[in-house]
């Protein structure tokens, strides 16, 4: 299809002129990547020239490449968390950035087991708003159609804070929910949602969800995709399903919204929806359809038009694919869009690949992009830039840990992805998502890293220890996502021979065990404690007893696979299914934790630590 000014895509044809546009800007971008990169890195060295971070390094003033890879040293969090302090406590001057810090951005990833602030400001909403632009053009090309129906799209704003310095801490998708570029977005045929603003906006979790179900209801046969953010946030939407379908069915049989509802703005918001009164013959439906006891294919079943579900499957969501294959009867999952707190980075550019072959192309205009080599050993204190690598000149095949350089004043910050190279689009190279850096278990959005888990599994031993005179010999962990929400599972291992047989020691051991599950809860991170309290995606803790001997059979298993004896570490987390396996073969009792832990939303990373 030839459009705008005799442009012809080798995206494929356009579905409409203002895609036509937004498949012209990607090529053109993706065609000239190393020349799109140091004009954009220029710019942010001259926009912040005057800040006190790059005057710390003697730029003077300078916006070539080659001065900002001699002066400026990669970045972790800790490293700039003094001058972050210093913004989140009210310091206005440039510090960071010469444009003023509107916000923080609160990431997943966590310092000091609090959530990281991510600064940012006004102009990276427009930045963020582009990417978003491109994501339906380039849908368009491999579903057709889009613009004659909805989407059903789980969507939902979490607690914020504000920093003692005033300034707004939330996470990046409730800045953009909250933002006029959502709230008062024109209308776009190809972006329409069964969900009601006011809806979107709630922040009871339940209310949200409620509404959001009962408009796509009520909306079924409009509906031709599904979708959440994470893939684990679209299971909770159905597991809400399977929990409340009863109350559902009733408000749709008597045109009447629950009590429950109580926010204002939420009911009125699907005040047109029950206007024609009583639907008996949809109330009769979904209580067919959610009255049986298999589920499988419930999302195709529902909402029969559904062509796609729009899930991040990559990364940590992955263990996610088997069960979402199964609700939905096998329906394709696209992925489309790269992006973190710290930044937005890149699309899938053939979103209804299998999402085993999902790859990421950079935008190179989003950020300053390099790439430290994965097998890289150097020293923090060495890390000056010399071993990083410009986005144009990655290799195929090779892997590397993300480097970002953001208009926000983020300079050479070590993001912790880990990507692989798969291709290139023009010159633009296409990444697949291997894994966080560090990151032992997660669920959702969480991630543990090992450190965390053992303060957890030290403060267990030590009631253990006191409480009962028990030894735990050794232990490993594993996220169980069969269950909605998905848990944590911490397998031990007890010296036995401590254990007193009785039964009333038996009963005194199971509720002390149901102490260490909440015990290493409360040693965990923020995002985890804020996940299993404020809106429940993750379930309570799982210790796992285990046999006597558990743990050399897992090292005969090891070394029977080819693991060398004298250099075998007992894994701290597993995912291989044999030894999950194994493990619960050997299962001597489970215990879960019986009670909340700590999370308070009114001091979450407001002191930017």
């Amino acid at each position: 299809m030839v459009g705008v000014d005799g442009f012809r895509s080798p995206l494929g044809p356009a579905a409409c002129v203002n895609d036509q546009k937004k498949l012209k800007f990607i090529q053109d971008i993706t065609t000239r990547t190393d020349q799109v990169q140091e004009k954009l890195l220029a710019e942010i060295l001259e926009m912040n020239a005057q800040t006190e971070y790059l005057n710390r390094f003697d730029l003077g003033g300078s916006t070539e490449r080659a001065m900002f890879k001699a002066r400026i040293p990669m970045v972790t969090y800790e490293d700039i968390q003094p001058d972050i302090q210093r913004i989140a406590n009210g310091d206005r001057s440039s510090i960071l950035s010469s444009h003023p810090i509107s916000e923080f951005l609160t990431s997943s990833g966590t310092s000091a087991g609090e959530r990281k602030l991510m600064p940012t400001i006004k102009e990276e909403l427009d930045r963020r708003q582009i990417l978003y632009s491109l994501l339906m053009p380039v849908m368009n090309l491999y579903v057709p159609g889009l613009d004659k129906g909805k989407g059903l799209y789980f969507l939902f704003v979490k607690s914020e804070t504000k920093t003692p310095g005033g300034l707004p801490a939330r996470p990046v998708l409730t800045s953009y929910y909250k933002s006029s570029h959502f709230t008062s977005r024109p209308y776009d045929p190809y972006q329409v949602y069964t969900s009601p603003n006011e809806a979107v906006l709630c922040s009871d979790s339940f209310q949200s969800m409620y509404v959001q179900m009962l408009c796509g209801l009520y909306q079924r046969r409009e509906v031709l995709r599904v979708g959440a953010v994470f893939a684990s946030g679209l299971l909770r939407a159905i597991h809400f399903l399977q929990l409340h379908w009863e109350e559902l069915v009733r408000d749709i049989a008597t045109a009447s919204l629950s009590e429950k509802i109580t926010d204002p703005s939420v009911r009125n918001s699907v005040a047109g929806l029950m206007c024609g009164g009583p639907d008996e013959e949809l109330a009769q439906f979904v209580a067919m359809e959610c009255g049986v006891e298999k589920w499988e294919g419930i999302v195709k079943r529902i909402w029969p038009n559904t062509k796609y579900l729009d899930v991040i499957v990559t990364g940590a969501m992955a263990q996610y694919i088997p069960t979402l294959e199964y609700l939905s009867g096998g329906l394709p999952m696209a992925c489309t869009m790269y992006a973190s707190s710290e930044c937005y980075f890149g699309l899938n550019l053939k979103p209804m690949c299998n999402p085993s072959e999902v790859s990421y192309t950079i935008m190179p205009n989003m950020a300053y992009f390099e790439f430290l080599p994965h097998h890289n050993t150097t020293t923090q204190t060495d890390l000056i830039g010399t071993d990083l690598v410009d986005l144009a000149d990655v290799q195929l095949g090779k892997e590397y840990e993300l480097v970002i350089t953001t208009y926000s004043g983020l300079c050479r910050y070590r993001v912790g992805d880990i990507l692989r190279v798969t291709g290139f689009h023009n010159s633009a190279p296409q990444f697949h998502f291997v894994r966080r850096k560090n990151v032992l278990l997660s669920i959702e959005s969480d991630k543990t890293d090992e450190s965390e888990l053992q303060r957890g599994i030290d403060s267990a031993s030590e009631l253990l220890r006191t409480q009962l005179g028990v030894t735990v010999v050794e232990y490993t962990s594993y996220a169980d996502t069969k269950t909605i929400p998905g848990h944590y599972v911490i397998y031990l291992e007890l010296l036995e021979e401590k254990i007193d047989e009785r039964k009333s020691s038996r009963t005194v051991m199971a509720e002390i065990l149901e102490k260490c599950c909440l015990e290493i809860e409360e040693k965990l991170n923020s995002v985890y404690r804020q996940s299993r309290v404020e809106n429940g995606s993750i379930g309570g803790l799982e210790i796992r007893i285990v046999r006597s001997g558990s743990f050399e059979e897992l090292m005969d298993y090891a070394i029977s696979r080819g693991a060398s004896i004298n250099q075998y570490k007992v894994p701290r987390c597993v995912s291989f299914t044999p030894i999950v396996e194994l493990l619960d073969s050997r299962l001597v009792s489970s215990h879960f934790s019986q009670h909340l832990p700590t999370w308070n939303p009114a001091g979450a990373s407001a002191d930017g630590s």
